[in-house]
This record gives C-alpha cells, sequence and structure tokens, in this order.
C-alpha cells in the first residue's frame, strides 16, 4: 500500500520524505492558504522534494476550463497530479487529461456508483474522503471495500485512494481492505512508527547494554 502525505507543509514533507517511504502528497486549496506562499510556488516546491504524484486541485467547473487549467498546473512539474471533481464536466474533463497523459485524481468520492463511473473515465486515482462521509454516518469502510471489490471484478487499473484519514484505526482499516493508497497527515504519519512496547522494549535492552559494559562483557 502507498502512503502519501496529505499536507502543503514544506518542513513536514521533507522531514517524512527523508524516511524514504513517502510515494505522494495531495493538497488542496486550503492547505496552500494554510502556507501563505503563492499557489504555484508551494506546488513546484514540493514536487522538487517528492518522486511521487503530487495532486494540486483543478477548481474550474466546465470541463474545457478544467482542461485548461489542468494544463498549465500540469506543466509546472513531471509529477503533478491534477484533482478533479466527481461531476459529470469532470468527469468529461478526465477523459481528455488522460488522453494528454496528465495523472488525473477524481476527488469527492462518495458511493460505489460515483467510482465506478471515476473508473470508466479513467482516473488515475479514485479518492475517497472518509472523515466527511463518517460525518454524515456513513461507513466509510464499507465504501473502500466495495470500490476495490468494483476494481478487482472489472479489471480497472485506477488507484484507489482513501484521504482524510484521522487515525491509526482508520490506516488499519484501510490496509485490511486492500486499498492502493491512504493519504494522511505528517502527525498521523509519525504515530505510525510509535507503539508502547516498542518504546518499553527498547529501553529494556538499552538498559541491560548498560549493564554489560559497566560488567566488562563488552569488548
Amino acid at each position: 500500500m502507498k502512503i502519501f502525505l496529505d499536507t502543503a507543509n514544506l518542513e513536514a514533507i521533507a522531514k517524512a520524505n527523508e524516511t524514504g517511504l513517502i510515494d505522494g502528497v495531495t493538497t488542496n486549496p486550503t492547505k496552500i492558504l494554510e502556507t501563505g506562499k503563492p499557489f504555484k510556488e508551494v506546488i513546484c516546491e514540493i514536487c522538487a522534494i517528492v518522486e511521487g504524484p503530487v495532486s494540486a486541485e483543478a477548481v474550474a467547473e466546465s470541463a474545457v476550463d478544467i482542461v485548461r487549467e489542468a494544463e498549465h498546473i500540469a506543466a509546472l512539474a513531471s509529477n503533478v497530479a491534477i484533482k478533479v471533481p466527481m461531476t459529470p464536466e469532470g468527469l468529461k474533463a478526465c477523459k481528455k487529461l488522460r488522453e494528454k497523459n496528465i495523472i488525473v485524481n477524481i476527488t469527492m468520492v462518495f458511493s460505489p456508483d460515483q467510482a465506478l463511473l471515476a473508473m470508466k473515465a479513467g482516473t488515475s486515482f479514485v479518492s475517497i474522503v472518509l472523515s466527511r462521509l463518517d460525518k454524515i454516518g456513513g461507513d466509510p469502510y464499507q465504501l473502500v471495500e466495495d470500490t476495490v471489490t468494483i476494481k478487482k471484478k472489472y479489471n480497472f487499473q485506477s488507484e484507489i485512494l482513501a484521504a482524510s484519514i484521522k487515525t491509526r484505526d482508520a490506516v488499519i482499516h484501510c490496509m485490511r481492505s486492500g486499498c492502493d493508497i491512504i493519504s494522511i497527515p505528517d502527525p498521523l504519519f509519525f504515530d505510525l512508527f510509535n507503539h508502547p512496547l516498542t518504546d518499553s522494549g527498547l529501553s529494556g535492552f538499552e538498559k541491560d547494554w548498560g549493564k554489560l559494559i559497566d560488567a566488562g562483557l563488552v569488548r
């Protein structure tokens, strides 16, 4: 399973990328705004840090305008992916963009039939926004499982991306489902390394190593 970092914070991206475990980055206008820096500058800097896809949002509404905006954004770097809305115009734009070999991320997918349409349009990524569905009492994990089943049953090539993940339990649910990608904030990414038994075990080894040294048993 691939791990994308869900942020526009350059320092956090660089720190996470140093682990060698980050496969891409997802952003949106809100996250770009939080940086206080120009949109193009932020996207270019992120693309220079990570080798994998960096999702940047196209906010136009008509297919023609989405394609025009997407071409402009995609020209910033070879690893830019364009976030396109789950709308009729968005899916029309998706087909045009894929013909131009531009990476497309269909976002705001909340049902299996929407996921099917996105994959039929040829999207590179199908982004299921877990937290929004959870807020209205939906079952985001069942949706991820259903989308994975649809992909396998009909041999689609799109990757299933579980976005807006807030907890480690959600990460584990997505792992079990066979999801292709999770997109998580940097604090959650670094929390994945932690476990109380890891800490206590390493602490015990460190103490015993000190005893070995004190006893003259390390030469």
